[in-house]
């Protein structure tokens, strides 16, 4: 009977000691992030905005 409570007391100990250990390692490399960003943005307003004044002044040319 004690062998019993003995093991019943051992048993969640041994359940705990299986758990997987997850460890979490940082790499020695420096992390990169390569921005290739094209920004045209200003250049199409400006585009539009050209497009708009010719053919306010050209009605006709359409």
């Amino acid at each position: 009977m004690t062998l019993r409570i003995i093991a019943l007391g051992l048993a969640p100990l041994f359940l705990i000691a299986c758990q997987p250990k997850v460890q979490i390692v940082p790499s020695e490399k420096p992390i990169v992030i390569n921005l290739n960003v094209k920004i045209d943005q200003e250049v199409r307003v400006r585009l539009d905005k050209d497009v708009e004044d010719l053919i306010a002044n050209n009605p006709d040319l359409f």
